[in-house]
């Protein structure tokens, strides 16, 4: 595991460290970097294929490579960023050093994976899939990962290869952390935090919109946006601007909105 940086380094900049959907590569940022960039010094974190850490294993390492980075870059405020199965890492990750982060930002987690029995169901079928069918599967799989129309075939692209990019024992494992993916109510009281909660309304994946009802309810510093329009893959999307949503939901401090004028 390690993170990279897609743009050229800013060290002046906040943080913005991308913790990536169930691909790991940290690639599919790529539609929203050249406008993050602007205000932040932008991190991805890159979980090897082949990599079976349980959650505890995947929280500690991240946390340790944060702490590298905040060695490196003395003085930053740090704003962690989750995407899917990324958001439910960012939530264990938030849970070891709020102190140390100035925001919070939830991309459809999929801490609603539980919520949906024919997908947790469905699921178990990676396990059993031909090996030779296995990569094919994940064309049958993009419409309902993503709202295609509203993405390039450039990023179209990007978005199958990062999922053909994970191994199919890798991609079984991933799925069952999701199915035993648990943080209380008790717990998410304590994440004191500006944290945003981005929900898109038209995901076929997952009931994102009542997962973010849910975790802005226990949340005691979350706001949630909606994002009628999209599906789970939000971030590919060309109408999806995150550095224009930061700017009209600044987390509740610390990023001004005369800061935050993005450029389209």
């Amino acid at each position: 595991m390690y993170f990279f940086n897609p743009t050229p380094g800013q060290s002046h900049l906040p943080l913005f460290l991308f913790l990536p959907g169930m691909d790991g590569t940290g690639r599919l940022l790529r539609t929203q970097q050249r406008r993050l960039s602007q205000f932040f010094n932008l991190r991805c974190l890159s979980i090897p294929p082949e990599d079976l850490n349980h959650w505890d294993g995947l929280t500690d390492r991240t946390v340790d490579l944060i702490q590298k980075e905040l060695s490196l870059n003395l003085n930053q405020d740090i704003y962690l960023c989750g995407e899917s199965f990324g958001g439910c890492l960012a939530m264990k990750v938030a849970m070891k050093i709020r102190d140390q982060l100035k925001g919070l930002i939830l991309v459809n987690p999929a801490s609603a994976f539980k919520q949906q029995p024919w997908i947790e169901w469905g699921s178990h079928l990676t396990d059993w899939l031909p090996s030779w069918l296995y990569p094919l599967s994940m064309i049958g799989f993009l419409p309902f990962l993503a709202k295609l129309p509203g993405i390039t075939i450039g990023d179209r692209q990007a978005l199958l290869e990062a999922m053909q990019s994970v191994p199919q024992r890798t991609s079984s494992w991933r799925l069952g952390l999701l199915r035993s993916f648990d943080i209380q109510p008790d717990q998410l009281r304590q994440l004191d935090l500006p944290v945003l909660v981005i929900a898109s309304g038209s995901d076929r994946l997952l009931p994102s919109i009542t997962e973010a009802q849910f975790l802005t309810r226990k949340l005691p510093k979350a706001n949630m946006v909606i994002l009628p329009n999209s599906g789970h893959a939000c971030l590919l999307e060309t109408d999806v601007n995150l550095c224009q949503i930061i700017r009209d939901h600044d987390l509740g401090q610390n990023l001004t909105k005369t800061q935050l004028v993005c450029q389209n």
